[in-house]
Protein backbone atom coordinates (compact mmCIF):
# COMPACT_ATOMS: atom_id res chain seq x y z
CA UNK A 1 0.00 0.00 0.00
CA UNK A 2 0.80 3.70 -0.40
CA UNK A 3 0.77 5.50 2.79
CA UNK A 4 -2.25 5.23 4.63
CA UNK A 5 -4.64 4.89 1.05
CA UNK A 6 -6.25 1.97 1.02
CA UNK A 7 -5.92 -0.91 -1.73
CA UNK A 8 -8.71 -1.38 -4.48
CA UNK A 9 -8.64 -4.79 -3.65
CA UNK A 10 -7.63 -7.54 -1.44
CA UNK A 11 -7.68 -10.60 -1.05
CA UNK A 12 -7.69 -12.62 2.18
CA UNK A 13 -6.89 -16.71 2.28
CA UNK A 14 -8.73 -17.31 -1.16
CA UNK A 15 -9.79 -21.02 -1.67
CA UNK A 16 -11.23 -23.08 -3.74
CA UNK A 17 -11.89 -26.84 -3.89
CA UNK A 18 -13.78 -28.74 -6.35
CA UNK A 19 -15.00 -32.22 -4.88
CA UNK A 20 -13.54 -35.05 -6.46
CA UNK A 21 -15.04 -38.27 -5.25
CA UNK A 22 -15.42 -39.78 -1.71
CA UNK A 23 -18.74 -41.22 -0.34
CA UNK A 24 -20.06 -43.18 3.02
CA UNK A 25 -17.36 -45.49 3.13
CA UNK A 26 -14.29 -42.87 2.18
CA UNK A 27 -13.18 -39.96 3.03
CA UNK A 28 -14.11 -37.14 0.37
CA UNK A 29 -11.26 -36.09 -1.84
CA UNK A 30 -10.84 -32.20 -3.15
CA UNK A 31 -9.12 -30.98 -5.78
CA UNK A 32 -7.22 -27.99 -4.16
CA UNK A 33 -7.27 -25.38 -7.20
CA UNK A 34 -6.89 -22.45 -5.03
CA UNK A 35 -5.18 -23.12 -1.30
CA UNK A 36 -4.81 -19.96 0.51
CA UNK A 37 -4.54 -17.11 -1.57
CA UNK A 38 -3.84 -13.64 -0.49
CA UNK A 39 -2.66 -10.60 -2.07
CA UNK A 40 -3.33 -6.83 -2.70
CA UNK A 41 -4.02 -4.79 -5.35
CA UNK A 42 -3.47 -1.17 -5.76
CA UNK A 43 -5.09 1.30 -7.89
CA UNK A 44 -4.17 2.18 -11.47
CA UNK A 45 -1.65 -0.50 -10.70
CA UNK A 46 -1.04 -3.85 -13.13
CA UNK A 47 0.14 -7.02 -10.73
CA UNK A 48 1.71 -9.61 -13.38
CA UNK A 49 0.68 -13.57 -12.47
CA UNK A 50 2.39 -16.16 -13.13
CA UNK A 51 2.64 -20.04 -13.14
CA UNK A 52 2.64 -23.30 -15.16
CA UNK A 53 -0.42 -24.97 -17.11
CA UNK A 54 -2.85 -26.34 -14.06
CA UNK A 55 -1.53 -24.17 -11.15
CA UNK A 56 -4.82 -22.38 -10.43
CA UNK A 57 -4.13 -18.90 -12.43
CA UNK A 58 -7.65 -19.14 -14.31
CA UNK A 59 -9.91 -20.45 -11.40
CA UNK A 60 -8.52 -17.53 -9.37
CA UNK A 61 -9.67 -15.60 -11.87
CA UNK A 62 -13.17 -16.59 -12.30
CA UNK A 63 -13.44 -16.75 -7.98
CA UNK A 64 -12.50 -12.91 -8.08
CA UNK A 65 -14.92 -11.93 -10.61
CA UNK A 66 -17.49 -14.05 -8.92
CA UNK A 67 -18.08 -16.50 -12.20
CA UNK A 68 -17.68 -19.19 -9.59
CA UNK A 69 -18.09 -18.96 -5.63
CA UNK A 70 -15.07 -19.42 -3.30
CA UNK A 71 -14.69 -22.26 -0.85
CA UNK A 72 -13.21 -19.85 1.69
CA UNK A 73 -11.53 -16.15 2.29
CA UNK A 74 -13.06 -12.68 1.05
CA UNK A 75 -12.36 -10.48 -1.95
CA UNK A 76 -12.22 -6.81 -0.68
CA UNK A 77 -13.24 -4.07 -3.59
CA UNK A 78 -12.80 -0.33 -1.64
CA UNK A 79 -13.48 -2.22 1.29
CA UNK A 80 -16.61 -4.05 0.52
CA UNK A 81 -16.78 -8.39 0.38
CA UNK A 82 -17.63 -9.23 -3.09
CA UNK A 83 -17.80 -12.89 -1.73
CA UNK A 84 -20.70 -11.60 0.52
CA UNK A 85 -22.72 -10.50 -2.50
CA UNK A 86 -25.95 -12.60 -4.12
CA UNK A 87 -28.19 -11.73 -6.82
CA UNK A 88 -29.63 -8.37 -7.75
CA UNK A 89 -26.60 -6.78 -5.26
CA UNK A 90 -23.70 -8.88 -6.95
CA UNK A 91 -25.17 -7.62 -10.33
CA UNK A 92 -24.66 -3.99 -9.90
CA UNK A 93 -21.48 -4.04 -8.44
CA UNK A 94 -20.23 -6.50 -11.71
CA UNK A 95 -19.58 -3.05 -13.60
CA UNK A 96 -16.95 -2.50 -11.51
CA UNK A 97 -14.56 -5.59 -11.97
CA UNK A 98 -14.59 -6.96 -16.07
CA UNK A 99 -12.50 -9.51 -17.82
CA UNK A 100 -10.47 -9.82 -20.70
CA UNK A 101 -10.37 -13.60 -22.15
CA UNK A 102 -7.53 -15.58 -23.54
CA UNK A 103 -9.47 -16.59 -26.70
CA UNK A 104 -10.78 -13.62 -28.81
CA UNK A 105 -12.09 -16.42 -31.63
CA UNK A 106 -14.50 -18.19 -28.55
CA UNK A 107 -15.36 -15.26 -26.17
CA UNK A 108 -17.37 -12.96 -29.15
CA UNK A 109 -20.90 -14.09 -30.03
CA UNK A 110 -20.46 -14.76 -33.70
CA UNK A 111 -24.40 -13.99 -34.08
CA UNK A 112 -23.79 -10.17 -32.27
CA UNK A 113 -22.96 -7.65 -34.23
CA UNK A 114 -19.84 -5.40 -32.67
CA UNK A 115 -21.85 -2.74 -31.78
CA UNK A 116 -24.34 -5.16 -30.14
CA UNK A 117 -21.04 -6.81 -28.28
CA UNK A 118 -20.78 -3.19 -27.24
CA UNK A 119 -23.83 -1.95 -26.31
CA UNK A 120 -24.78 -5.40 -24.47
CA UNK A 121 -22.82 -3.93 -21.13
CA UNK A 122 -24.13 -0.36 -21.63
CA UNK A 123 -27.72 -1.36 -21.55
CA UNK A 124 -27.53 -3.86 -18.53
CA UNK A 125 -24.91 -1.12 -16.52
CA UNK A 126 -25.62 2.36 -17.50
CA UNK A 127 -28.79 4.41 -17.75
CA UNK A 128 -27.42 5.91 -21.44
CA UNK A 129 -29.71 6.92 -24.20
CA UNK A 130 -29.54 5.37 -27.32
CA UNK A 131 -27.65 8.08 -28.97
CA UNK A 132 -25.72 8.45 -26.04
CA UNK A 133 -24.82 5.01 -26.43
CA UNK A 134 -23.59 5.33 -29.53
CA UNK A 135 -21.15 7.60 -29.39
CA UNK A 136 -19.82 5.37 -25.95
CA UNK A 137 -19.14 2.85 -28.60
CA UNK A 138 -17.66 4.89 -31.13
CA UNK A 139 -15.02 6.52 -28.24
CA UNK A 140 -14.32 2.95 -27.22
CA UNK A 141 -13.88 1.61 -30.71
CA UNK A 142 -11.51 4.92 -31.38
CA UNK A 143 -9.37 3.91 -27.74
CA UNK A 144 -9.01 0.46 -28.91
CA UNK A 145 -7.29 1.71 -31.93
CA UNK A 146 -10.50 0.11 -34.37
CA UNK A 147 -12.57 2.50 -37.29
CA UNK A 148 -15.58 3.42 -35.36
CA UNK A 149 -17.17 3.16 -39.07
CA UNK A 150 -16.80 -1.09 -37.92
CA UNK A 151 -18.86 -1.01 -35.57
CA UNK A 152 -21.81 -2.94 -37.78
CA UNK A 153 -19.54 -5.76 -38.79
CA UNK A 154 -19.62 -8.82 -37.38
CA UNK A 155 -16.56 -10.73 -35.20
CA UNK A 156 -15.94 -13.57 -38.24
CA UNK A 157 -15.07 -9.95 -40.39
CA UNK A 158 -11.99 -9.21 -37.77
CA UNK A 159 -8.66 -10.70 -37.46
CA UNK A 160 -7.45 -12.28 -34.13
CA UNK A 161 -5.93 -9.11 -32.78
CA UNK A 162 -8.53 -6.73 -33.74
CA UNK A 163 -11.12 -9.15 -32.00
CA UNK A 164 -9.03 -8.75 -28.80
CA UNK A 165 -9.11 -5.48 -28.89
CA UNK A 166 -13.33 -5.75 -29.59
CA UNK A 167 -12.74 -7.73 -26.20
CA UNK A 168 -10.93 -4.80 -24.26
CA UNK A 169 -13.47 -2.53 -25.78
CA UNK A 170 -16.14 -4.47 -24.11
CA UNK A 171 -14.11 -4.76 -20.63
CA UNK A 172 -13.68 -1.00 -20.90
CA UNK A 173 -17.48 -0.42 -22.12
CA UNK A 174 -18.95 0.09 -17.80
CA UNK A 175 -16.06 2.36 -16.94
CA UNK A 176 -14.47 -1.06 -14.47
CA UNK A 177 -12.20 -0.48 -11.71
CA UNK A 178 -10.55 -3.52 -11.89
CA UNK A 179 -9.72 -5.60 -14.85
CA UNK A 180 -8.51 -9.25 -14.92
CA UNK A 181 -7.08 -10.08 -17.94
CA UNK A 182 -6.42 -13.98 -18.38
CA UNK A 183 -3.80 -14.82 -21.02
CA UNK A 184 -4.76 -12.16 -22.92
CA UNK A 185 -2.50 -12.63 -25.72
CA UNK A 186 -1.55 -16.11 -25.76
CA UNK A 187 -3.73 -16.99 -28.58
CA UNK A 188 -2.31 -14.23 -30.86
CA UNK A 189 0.95 -14.22 -33.12
CA UNK A 190 3.77 -12.67 -31.63
CA UNK A 191 4.11 -9.82 -33.23
CA UNK A 192 0.48 -9.18 -32.60
CA UNK A 193 1.34 -9.90 -29.05
CA UNK A 194 3.40 -6.35 -28.33
CA UNK A 195 0.42 -4.44 -29.97
CA UNK A 196 -1.90 -5.54 -27.43
CA UNK A 197 0.18 -5.17 -24.37
CA UNK A 198 1.34 -2.04 -25.19
CA UNK A 199 -2.73 -0.71 -25.93
CA UNK A 200 -3.07 -1.84 -22.08
CA UNK A 201 -1.01 0.18 -21.10
CA UNK A 202 -2.28 3.00 -23.08
CA UNK A 203 -5.67 2.07 -21.98
CA UNK A 204 -4.41 2.07 -18.27
CA UNK A 205 -2.66 5.55 -18.30
CA UNK A 206 -6.26 7.19 -20.18
CA UNK A 207 -8.21 5.81 -17.56
CA UNK A 208 -6.74 4.61 -14.33
CA UNK A 209 -8.21 0.88 -14.42
CA UNK A 210 -5.94 -1.55 -12.41
CA UNK A 211 -5.22 -4.94 -14.08
CA UNK A 212 -4.61 -8.46 -12.98
CA UNK A 213 -2.32 -9.92 -16.10
CA UNK A 214 -2.72 -13.47 -16.35
CA UNK A 215 0.13 -15.19 -18.51
CA UNK A 216 2.57 -17.71 -18.72
CA UNK A 217 5.39 -15.76 -20.69
CA UNK A 218 7.32 -14.54 -17.79
CA UNK A 219 8.68 -11.55 -20.53
CA UNK A 220 5.86 -10.24 -21.56
CA UNK A 221 4.41 -9.88 -17.50
CA UNK A 222 7.72 -8.07 -16.54
CA UNK A 223 7.18 -5.27 -19.71
CA UNK A 224 3.47 -5.07 -18.41
CA UNK A 225 3.25 -5.27 -14.85
CA UNK A 226 4.63 -3.58 -11.42
CA UNK A 227 4.39 -6.34 -9.61
CA UNK A 228 4.55 -10.44 -10.32
CA UNK A 229 3.10 -13.19 -8.37
CA UNK A 230 4.36 -16.24 -9.07
CA UNK A 231 1.59 -19.43 -8.28
CA UNK A 232 2.88 -22.82 -7.91
CA UNK A 233 -0.36 -25.75 -6.90
CA UNK A 234 -2.94 -23.41 -5.81
CA UNK A 235 -0.59 -21.03 -3.57
CA UNK A 236 1.56 -18.06 -3.83
CA UNK A 237 5.26 -18.96 -4.38
CA UNK A 238 6.97 -15.50 -4.47
CA UNK A 239 5.78 -12.14 -5.11
CA UNK A 240 7.71 -8.48 -5.51
CA UNK A 241 9.28 -6.22 -7.65
CA UNK A 242 8.51 -7.15 -11.29
CA UNK A 243 12.36 -5.98 -12.28
CA UNK A 244 13.95 -7.31 -8.92
CA UNK A 245 12.11 -10.60 -9.53
CA UNK A 246 13.03 -11.69 -12.76
CA UNK A 247 16.99 -10.10 -11.89
CA UNK A 248 17.24 -12.29 -8.79
CA UNK A 249 14.20 -14.93 -8.31
CA UNK A 250 14.55 -15.85 -4.32
CA UNK A 251 12.22 -19.12 -5.12
CA UNK A 252 13.61 -21.86 -6.71
CA UNK A 253 10.31 -22.55 -8.78
CA UNK A 254 10.95 -18.80 -10.16
CA UNK A 255 14.24 -19.50 -11.17
CA UNK A 256 13.38 -22.03 -12.97
CA UNK A 257 11.04 -20.55 -14.66
CA UNK A 258 13.18 -17.89 -15.70
CA UNK A 259 15.95 -20.39 -16.72
CA UNK A 260 14.03 -22.06 -19.11
CA UNK A 261 13.12 -19.28 -20.59
CA UNK A 262 15.01 -17.51 -23.62
CA UNK A 263 17.29 -14.84 -22.26
CA UNK A 264 17.04 -11.94 -24.47
CA UNK A 265 17.82 -9.74 -21.88
CA UNK A 266 21.62 -11.33 -21.51
CA UNK A 267 20.84 -12.10 -17.44
CA UNK A 268 22.95 -14.77 -16.25
CA UNK A 269 21.12 -17.28 -14.25
CA UNK A 270 22.22 -20.27 -13.69
CA UNK A 271 20.33 -22.94 -15.43
CA UNK A 272 17.96 -24.64 -12.84
CA UNK A 273 16.26 -27.99 -14.01
CA UNK A 274 13.53 -29.88 -12.68
CA UNK A 275 13.33 -33.76 -11.81
CA UNK A 276 9.39 -35.10 -12.50
CA UNK A 277 6.20 -33.81 -13.07
CA UNK A 278 3.82 -31.01 -11.67
CA UNK A 279 2.05 -33.30 -8.39
CA UNK A 280 -1.73 -33.90 -8.49
CA UNK A 281 -3.94 -30.76 -6.95
CA UNK A 282 -5.89 -33.69 -5.59
CA UNK A 283 -3.39 -35.09 -3.48
CA UNK A 284 -0.49 -32.58 -3.12
CA UNK A 285 2.67 -33.69 -1.30
CA UNK A 286 3.22 -32.72 2.39
CA UNK A 287 5.43 -29.59 3.25
CA UNK A 288 6.28 -27.60 0.85
CA UNK A 289 4.17 -27.98 -2.53
CA UNK A 290 7.89 -27.90 -4.46
CA UNK A 291 10.23 -29.85 -2.34
CA UNK A 292 9.57 -32.88 -4.67
CA UNK A 293 11.07 -31.45 -7.41
CA UNK A 294 13.43 -28.56 -5.77
CA UNK A 295 17.13 -29.36 -6.51
CA UNK A 296 17.74 -27.76 -3.25
CA UNK A 297 15.31 -29.23 -0.89
CA UNK A 298 16.24 -30.26 2.79
CA UNK A 299 14.38 -32.93 4.94
CA UNK A 300 12.48 -30.08 6.39
CA UNK A 301 10.64 -29.04 3.51
CA UNK A 302 8.89 -32.41 3.01
CA UNK A 303 7.36 -32.00 6.58
CA UNK A 304 6.63 -28.08 7.13
CA UNK A 305 5.07 -26.05 5.13
CA UNK A 306 6.75 -22.87 4.23
CA UNK A 307 4.98 -19.28 5.19
CA UNK A 308 4.88 -16.85 1.98
CA UNK A 309 6.90 -13.72 4.68
CA UNK A 310 9.09 -11.04 3.64
CA UNK A 311 12.18 -11.91 3.13
CA UNK A 312 13.59 -8.28 1.88
CA UNK A 313 11.61 -4.71 1.81
CA UNK A 314 9.19 -5.65 -0.69
CA UNK A 315 9.75 -9.06 -1.75
CA UNK A 316 7.68 -12.26 -0.58
CA UNK A 317 8.84 -16.01 -0.94
CA UNK A 318 7.23 -19.03 0.50
CA UNK A 319 10.49 -21.15 0.70
CA UNK A 320 12.49 -22.66 3.97
CA UNK A 321 15.50 -21.43 2.09
CA UNK A 322 14.74 -18.89 -0.21
CA UNK A 323 17.73 -17.95 -2.90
Amino acid sequence: MSGSEPSLLEVRDLRKYYPAGGGLFSPRRFVKAVDGVRFTLEKGETLGLVGESGCGKSTLARVLLRLEDPTSGSVFLNGEDLCSLRGEALRRRRGAFQMIFQDPYASLNPKMSVFSILEEPLKLHTSLSPAEREKKIADLLDMVGLDPGYARRYPHQFSGGQRQRIGIARALAVNPEFIVADEPVSALDVSVQAQIVNLLRSVQERTGVAFLFIAHDLAVVEHISRRIMVMYLGKIAESGPAGELCRKPRHPYTAALLSAAPDISKRSLSRVCLSGDVPSPLDPPSGCRFHTRCPFAKEICGKTEPELREVEPGRFCACHFPL
